[in-house]
């Protein structure tokens, strides 16, 4: 059994994107995994104010959620982001997320990483500038696996993800975990 930790970033609150992070954590748990989702829209989480003093003391001086979930991701086999595509980028909330995880920075060790985005546009080439992001934030750790990237194009409206193959795929990708 593995521990799987989803990260989703989406603003919107049962967004297409969230609903492929409930795919992957029902595919995953179907598969004997414990998994869970983090909707960063819920936590009280400020902005990394740049001053480094979390590779000093392995803690950020801040008094928000951000401590809690250093822990989580270094007990998680498995971390997956799930994101809309904001802006041929990743949303605001996922940046914030991914910032205020320095104290993480060289720690992480051996995971398995997935990757899930949602957009309008369908064109894998402007989605990649989402997954690079998210590449960028797994490049800080050693021995990160990059096992799965889902592109759920064409998914406007609450629920289009539903009848789009990134639907099921996302599912599929967890029960693979």
């Amino acid at each position: 059994m593995k521990k799987v930790l989803i990260i989703a970033g989406s603003p919107r609150k049962d967004g297409n994107s969230d609903m492929l992070a409930q795919q992957f954590a029902k595919g995953a748990e179907e598969a004997g995994n414990s998994v869970e989702i983090i909707y960063v829209r819920d936590l009280k989480l400020g902005y990394c104010v740049g001053c480094w003093a979390c590779l000093k003391t392995g803690r950020c001086f801040q008094k928000d959620a951000a401590n809690d979930i250093h822990a989580k991701m270094m007990e998680a086999d498995v971390v997956c982001f799930s994101t809309p595509v904001y802006y041929y980028s990743v949303t605001a909330q996922t940046k914030t997320f991914i910032d205020r995880m320095n104290p993480l920075y060289g720690h992480m060790k051996n995971k398995d990483f997935y990757y899930m985005v949602t957009a309008v546009e369908t064109d894998h080439k402007q989605l990649d500038r989402a997954i690079d992001a998210l590449e960028g934030f797994a490049d800080c750790f050693d021995d990160i696996r990059r096992c799965g990237r889902i592109y759920g194009g064409g998914a406007e409206q609450k629920g289009d993800i539903k009848t789009t193959p990134a639907y099921t795929e996302a599912y599929e990708m967890g029960r693979r975990v």
